[in-house]
């Protein structure tokens, strides 16, 4: 009895969900499509059925459709988040609210994090309040190089945020990886090719008898069978220009492999390289300081470097704060006005934040842009959202206006005017 009263609370919530989507016209906003090209003023984006219909200048809003007067207002597609942990942690330093790591489990490649994303974690509400829209969401850690199975997620305030479970494999290279394997980047490649030979055997007899010599469990090696088949990406973080090199040859043993390399500080040194691979890169948005010596040859220049070279590259790695990602966006801006530097248009900057990770994680047909056809993700701003300074007014995701409220807000309106009463009592200054 219980758990049908439990299924037809849920049912109706969703039902409340879907009953929110409204056909809407924003209008009077400087407009920006989110394929690179520059802002259109006076643009106007509708949005009937949680889809994009139309979007640029000289749209006719139809008659009777709900409008919003955007004010002259910036008016952008949702900002999409690759490599996040959003969904996996509430509090870090709580082991109960934390499942971004799973070091002591007996899988590895088989652990699929779509089971564990909270919609109701704070950072979900945090980022959806900063214009972020969809994500990608990365394991962050096990007892093995490989970080298990990532996924796609909406933002949305509803009970189901997965989009696309088991989108791809994560896997550590790099000095991260060789500590993962044994201590040597020699370590490292040898786990990962004898996994991926592991996972071919598998796929030529999957019901068959295995070698006595295996070191993946059945479900781990089955979990990489789509990988070197070439069904599911595998993401692989590398920083070091020769790490990078690394992972671009394994496609000379693993032909049907789609790369996507994550991190890449040093992918500037490589770039003709990624270039004439294809292979795309969502890359750490800035450093400029050697952190470590697979890091060595950092710059802010970086993604420009990488951009102009031809490689299709677009922000990643948002573990902390994905909200920041205009932030950085902007730095990259600031870095074409800065002598001998090489930054991005705004056009290609905000690009690299939205339609640019959609197109890496192969969802640029659905979102990142306000073409037509796509989901209904709109962001309106009160300055320009590359500017650290502006904010977000308001947030529709698949047509559905979201709530901005957050634990962050919520404390600010507590704590703004405090005053003697139920509220504890406020410092004396």
């Amino acid at each position: 009895m219980s758990r049908r009263i439990m299924l037809a609370a849920l049912a109706a919530l969703l039902a409340g969900t879907a009953a929110q989507a409204q056909d809407i016209a924003v209008t009077n906003a400087r407009l920006v499509i989110g394929d690179g090209s520059a802002a259109i003023e006076r643009g106007t984006v509708v949005v009937r059925g949680g889809k994009v219909v139309a979007a640029g200048a000289g749209v006719i809003v139809p008659a009777g459709l709900r409008t919003i007067d955007a004010e002259g207002k910036w008016v952008t597609p949702g900002l999409v988040v690759a490599v996040t942990d959003l969904g996996l942690v509430d509090v870090g330093a709580v082991d109960g609210s934390n499942d971004s790591g799973a070091d002591k489990a007996p899988f590895s490649a088989a652990l699929d994090l779509s089971t564990a994303i909270n919609p109701a974690a704070q950072p979900i509400a945090i980022a959806r309040a900063g214009g972020v829209t969809r994500a990608a969401v990365a394991p962050l850690g096990t007892g093995s190089i490989f970080a298990g199975q990532g996924a796609l997620i909406d933002l949305g305030a509803d009970p189901q945020p997965v989009t696309r479970p088991r989108a791809f494999q994560y896997v550590e290279l790099g000095e991260d990886g060789a500590k993962l394997a044994g201590g040597s980047r020699i370590a490292a490649h040898a786990v990962l090719r004898n996994a991926l030979d592991e996972a071919r055997e598998i796929a030529a007899l999957p019901l068959g008898p295995r070698r006595t010599d295996v070191l993946l469990t059945r479900r781990d090696a089955a979990a990489l069978v789509p990988v070197v088949t070439g069904r599911q990406p595998l993401y692989v973080h590398v920083e070091r220009a020769a790490d990078i090199r690394m992972a671009l040859g394994l496609r000379q043993e693993f032909p049907a492999l789609k790369l996507v390399i994550v991190g890449a500080t040093e992918g500037w040194l490589v770039a003709r390289e990624l270039a004439a691979a294809g292979v795309p890169v969502l890359a750490t948005p800035l450093g400029d300081l050697p952190a470590s010596f697979e890091r060595l040859g950092a710059t802010q220049s970086n993604v420009g470097r990488m951009a102009a070279a031809g490689v299709k590259v677009a922000l990643g790695a948002f573990f902390d704060q994905p909200r920041y990602a205009p932030q950085f966006a902007g730095n990259l801006v600031a870095l074409t006005r800065v002598a001998r530097a090489t930054g991005l248009t705004w056009g290609q900057a905000f690009a690299a934040i939205s339609s640019g990770p959609a197109e890496v994680l192969g969802i640029a047909d659905q979102v990142g842009t306000l073409k037509s056809g796509r989901a209904g993700d709109v962001v309106i701003w009160d300055g320009d959202p590359l500017e650290a300074g502006s904010g977000v007014v308001r947030v529709f995701i698949d047509g559905v206006e979201q709530p901005l409220t957050n634990h962050q807000t919520r404390l600010k309106d507590r704590y703004a005017s405090p005053t003697e009463g139920a509220l504890p009592k406020a410092y004396d200054w």
